[in-house]
């Protein structure tokens, strides 16, 4: 097997090729290693590596199958965390000069499960500044870049997370979701992300004291089951997160391969908001749920409105960034990201009356939601409502020739962080300037495994990982 062949296996095909010894940890992880430091200058994917703890954590994973020892899900696969999450003994500076130097004494409960089953640490993940807005960049670190066009975003927040694995840069990324934070990037870049129902992973401790809810951690990869297996090994409940859920009491990789029987698949082109979608993303997304038809499945329109969804996000999502980070404003305004200084400044703008109507626009969204899949088991949109716009842009001003608003290329996302429910970006096709295209698939609250079966019967008949960026 060649260098490059070995850097684009599946995790689980790695897992396997290291039980077996017929590769080791410390092979796999060298030639991502040597790939990292070829590749990572160009896409700027890694703010930070960790190749000596990488080759320790490799050899104990060899060293575990040399001795018979039981092995983890995840024994011997290398494995990214985004600059959000704290990983003990590692620089962690969530994209802020605030904490350059920050070097947390904990991990993040997530992180230490991902230890646990045995994965082996490359580095962190670039991010905007606490993970503020929808595009990969920060005054540490700068831009990262996406590997099919250098000249346009990852998206973000977890940008540097999916240019990751898209690049060869190890197969299993760790990302989280508060608006679309894995699914843009999934989208924008051609990877496989998945946002699971709140409370699935849990969090502690929390970036944000206050957070509303709305931001989860999932898996970014280019292999479906790869992110079933990574989310067995996070999922569970954790007494330290109020918000996290029971076991579920099995694990998706070993049901994730079997098709669901008689399902009933609604689309939506603008959950009756949307202001505009590309006439490409749309022609895809048309194209693309026709193919559920083959497994026997219906496939029909769905018609719903979800009213003042923006409005609602754009008031929790401000608010929070004004509580969180007011604190800091006194010391620190002129070495932040003016464009997060201007949020907290709108979000400590709000009368007394704000947040709470922006919270019952939240319940009314998630009743909308609710009546939807009484009647559909699935419900598929697009993943972005255009393919990645140039870099330097924090949203485009314009989609069509129509002037929309900061909110409109990410409107099908964001409504699901606000009701919970579980849903997936997958690479579904390609533009007429070669960027990838996404699908989005969303499933009941709770339904992370439905999510996964159709991902994967969908990765079955449009596989994309045949495709891979030319850095030459």
């Amino acid at each position: 097997m060649n260098k490059e062949e070995m850097c684009f296996m599946s995790a689980i095909d790695m897992f396997e090729a290291i039980r077996s010894q017929e590769l080791t940890s410390i092979e796999i992880t060298e030639t991502i290693i040597e790939r990292i430091e070829k590749i990572n200058p160009i896409t700027n994917a890694y703010c930070t590596t960790t190749f000596d703890l990488a080759r320790k954590m490799a050899k104990e994973a060899d060293d575990k199958v040399k001795k018979g020892e039981k092995l983890g899900l995840l024994n011997g696969i290398p494995t990214s965390i985004k600059d959000l999450n704290p990983v003990k003994g590692i620089r962690t500076t969530y994209g802020s000069k605030i904490y350059e130097n920050h070097i947390p004494d904990y991990d993040d409960v997530a992180i230490r499960r991902l230890r646990k089953e045995g994965c082996v640490i490359l580095g962190k993940t670039n991010t905007p500044e606490f993970g503020f807005k929808g595009v990969t960049d920060n005054l540490i670190f700068g831009h990262s870049r996406n590997p099919w066009n250098l000249d346009v975003t990852t998206a973000g927040s977890s940008g540097g997370a999916a240019s990751s694995v898209v690049s060869g840069l190890g197969p299993l990324a760790q990302g989280s979701d508060g608006g679309g934070s894995i699914r843009h990037p999934a989208s924008f870049c051609g990877a496989y992300g998945l946002k699971p129902s709140f409370g699935r992973v849990p969090r502690y401790p929390k970036l944000y004291p206050m957070g509303l809810d709305i931001a989860v951690i999932g898996p970014i990869v280019r292999y479906v089951k790869d992110a079933a297996l990574m989310l067995d090994a996070m999922k569970g409940p954790f007494e330290g997160d109020k918000a996290s859920l029971p076991k579920d009491g099995f694990r998706y990789i070993d049901k994730i391969s079997e098709v669901p029987e008689g399902l009933k698949i609604g689309y939506s082109l603008d959950l009756g908001y949307a202001k505009v979608v590309d006439g490409e993303v749309e022609k895809n997304i048309l194209n693309s749920v026709k193919l559920f038809e083959n497994f026997g499945w219906d496939v029909e329109p769905v018609k719903m409105k979800l009213r003042k969804a923006p409005l609602s996000f754009n008031t929790i999502w401000t608010s929070t960034l004004a509580y969180n980070l007011k604190p800091y404003l006194k010391e620190w305004e002129d070495k932040m990201d003016p464009d997060l200084v201007k949020l907290i400044k709108a979000g400590l703008g709000y009368d007394g009356t704000s947040l709470p109507k922006a919270i019952a626009i939240r319940a009314q969204l998630y009743a909308t939601i609710y009546k939807v899949f009484k009647e559909y088991d699935i419900l598929i949109t697009p993943s972005t409502a255009i393919p990645a716009f140039k870099l330097g842009m924090m949203f485009p001003s314009k989609i069509n020739g129509i002037n929309v608003s900061p909110t409109a290329w990410m409107a099908f996302t964001f409504p699901f962080n606000m009701t919970g429910h579980p849903a997936a970006s997958i690479p579904s096709g390609w533009s007429s300037k070669g960027l990838p295209i996404g699908m989005q698939i969303v499933g009941k609250r709770f339904e992370e495994l439905t999510v996964l079966q159709v991902s994967k019967a969908f990765e079955e008949l449009a596989p994309w990982q045949d495709k891979r960026p030319n850095f030459s």
